[in-house]
């Protein structure tokens, strides 16, 4: 492999992040102007109509102020979450929509009520005083104001511990390795132990791959624990919300103490325990604070003229708020052994000047290459952990993807330096059959089954994958828009049909006594929308409403199904199968089911493509699983 010059890659990183930042800042602007506002409903980026309820003082000092939905759209899953900025909008008598010139920042979202930071109590009037209220997401400039900046960070470095890792990152080199007899995890599998192992052993980074079932988490909570006997602290970051709230509480479960950087996505009990702001607000001189940080609000509020030493008291009481401020945090970051947060998360003011032993990254595969550079900036040595072959980030503009943007951190460091690299190669979820194919497809053959699931099923003799072949049927797809993609109507009929068939051969009373769950997959939202309607508005699904969930490969990403169903959608006469070519989706999808997985495609158009062609063939090869020996399946069928 070529030497490159890291600096030169880093400038055209920070381009390439510039073309995607004007691609989704003159997106963003066409969708204002020209969707309406129930497309924008449907789409989860807009609730309307909201009700402005309660206003107050969180522990942070921001104002802020809780939105009610109003309208029924539950079926509708929203992109709203802690962090993201958004946009407030009055509908007049013609619903025409006028857009405030305050916005604010989400701190938490349930499904049905948000908490908005606000800044300051006219804009609270405002909303209030508002009919016809909306909140809508607003274009995110702080989070690529932080890219940019991390990037320019990255490419100045000319010593110190940023300049040897970035080089080290970009190159083939011989990253250090403490060197001690390995440890034993009995309860770890071959693998597993050796992933934990190799965490310990880096002195710069350690890359742990994990593919679908392979027990990613299980292993990278272990690696933590491991390495808090030799740190005092460590810095748990990943790109989602949703990432950090699942490592956070599994490492709450092993009894480790979290202090989580921003809000849950799943406000519960739980979850908002171990937040910063809980704990921020349990700590015993808060009262004292929020009593000094009244006061001057009191006192900016109610000035007195003539007031000679008004300015003086002021400055005394916030002062010494700043003061107890900066106490509470230090203690609160001192007895906490892991923070938790997103890798935009770790600019936060409350981590300003912190330094850390080591950085774990959890689905690194995920994140912008110069998302992750902002966390690393505070780290002496970095973790990974992620599959390359799964989801990768989401990048909204076609000429920064072929330029790479889309090139993860984790997928460069592979590539350079494979001999930090740990593949974790035995599965806990799937049936051997469901399996082997991703593993030939995306692992060269090397994930294999644990004995305990090799054979998992729900009937007796079923076959774990079946295709439902639309070809012939005469099903069309329709072209809906850039952001909803294609829906197939009769598809999904069909779809749930096959479902209330297959309910049908189980026994009904029998699904809900095992409480067999399924997933209702489809890589267009549109699709996705429409599959929700169908369920909630047929009356035989009405008992298993619980148990079923309908989503978007990106929704059911990290999760996993009884029995999992995916409808791909695509049926015309040229064989266009659009981003259905990001094969890395269809892993997700596949590899979501434990027991029982069904396709429905028209064969037609989809096995045009080798990876369709592949998988159809695979499909109608199989036997029932007490009949099939998987290896005498060639990995060419």
């Amino acid at each position: 492999m070529n030497a490159v010059n890291p600096i030169l890659q880093l400038h055209k990183q920070r381009q390439l992040l510039e073309l995607e930042y004007k691609a989704e800042r003159e997106e963003f602007q066409r969708q204002t102007e020209t969707l309406g506002i129930e497309r924008k409903v449907k789409r989860g980026d807009c609730w309307y109509p909201v009700q402005a309820g309660r206003s107050y003082y969180n522990s942070l000092n921001q104002l802020v102020v809780e939105l009610t939905r109003t309208a029924d759209d539950t079926d509708i899953e929203h992109n709203f979450e802690y962090g993201r900025q958004v946009m407030f909008f009055a509908v007049d008598a013609l619903g025409t929509p006028r857009y405030f010139k305050r916005t604010g920042t989400v701190s938490y979202a349930e499904p049905q009520r948000m908490v908005v930071a606000v800044p300051d109590a006219g804009c609270v009037a405002e909303l209030k005083a508002c009919e016809l209220l909306g909140v809508q997401l607003s274009f995110d400039e702080t989070t690529y104001r932080l890219m940019t900046a991390a990037l320019d960070r990255v490419a100045r470095a000319r010593d110190g511990r940023l300049a040897e890792l970035r080089d080290m990152f970009y190159n083939p080199g011989k990253p250090g390795k403490f060197t001690f007899a390995p440890m034993s995890f009995p309860w770890l599998n071959p693998t597993q132990e050796k992933a934990v192992n190799e965490v310990l052993r880096a002195k710069d980074v350690a890359v742990v791959h994990g593919p679908p079932g392979t027990g990613k988490t299980t292993t990278l909570v272990e690696a933590i624990f491991e390495t808090l006997r030799r740190e005092s602290q460590v810095l748990v970051c990943a790109q989602s919300n949703m990432a950090v709230d699942w490592i956070s509480e599994r490492l709450v479960d092993r009894g480790i103490e979290v202090l989580r950087v921003g809000n849950p996505t799943r406000v519960n009990d739980k979850m908002l325990a171990f937040t910063y702001e809980r704990r921020f607000e349990a700590h015993p001189d808060y009262p004292k604070l929020w009593a000094m940080r009244k006061a001057v609000r009191e006192m900016q509020g109610h000035r007195r003229r003539g007031d000679a030493g008004y300015h003086d008291k002021l400055d005394r009481l916030k002062s010494r708020a700043t003061q107890l401020e900066f106490t509470i945090n230090n203690d609160l970051m001192a007895s906490a052994r892991v923070i938790a947060c997103t890798l935009a998360g770790s600019s936060s003011r409350v981590l300003e000047g912190m330094k850390f032993g080591t950085l774990f990254i959890d689905e690194a595969a995920q994140a912008l290459e110069a998302a992750c550079w902002i966390a690393i900036a505070k780290a002496h040595r970095v973790i990974l952990a992620g599959d390359h072959c799964q989801l990768p980030p989401t990048v909204k503009s076609l000429e920064a993807l072929k330029g790479g943007l889309g090139k993860t951190l984790m997928e460069r460091i592979v590539e350079t330096n494979p001999q930090v690299v740990t593949l974790l190669k035995v599965q806990y979820r799937m049936n051997e059959a469901i399996v082997h194919f991703s593993s030939q497809w995306f692992y060269h053959g090397q994930v294999v089954s644990a004995p305990q699931v090799r054979n998992r099923s729900i009937l007796d003799l079923d076959t774990p994958m079946t295709w439902v072949d639309t070809t012939g049927m005469d099903f069309k797809e329709h072209f809906v828009g850039a952001s909803f993609g294609r829906v197939n109507h009769d598809e999904a009929l069909l779809t749930l049909n096959t479902l209330h068939d297959y309910f049908e051969k189980i026994g009904s009373q029998h699904v809900l006594d095992e409480r067999i769950d399924v997933g209702i997959i489809s890589p267009y939202r549109a699709q996705v929308q429409l599959l929700r309607r169908l369920v909630r508005g047929t009356a035989y699904f009405k008992p298993y409403r619980h148990l079923i969930a309908v989503n978007t490969v990106d929704g059911f990403q990290g999760q996993e199904r009884d029995v999992i169903l995916i409808s791909l959608v695509r049926a015309n006469d040229e064989g266009q199968i659009g981003f259905l070519r990001d094969l890395r989706r269809m892993n997700v999808a596949i590899t979501r089911a434990r027991m029982k997985l069904i396709i429905l495609g028209d064969a037609s158009t989809l096995t045009r493509h080798p990876f369709y062609k592949r998988l159809y063939n695979y499909v109608a090869s199989l036997k029932a699983p007490q009949q099939q020996d998987y290896s005498q399946l060639p990995p060419s069928l």
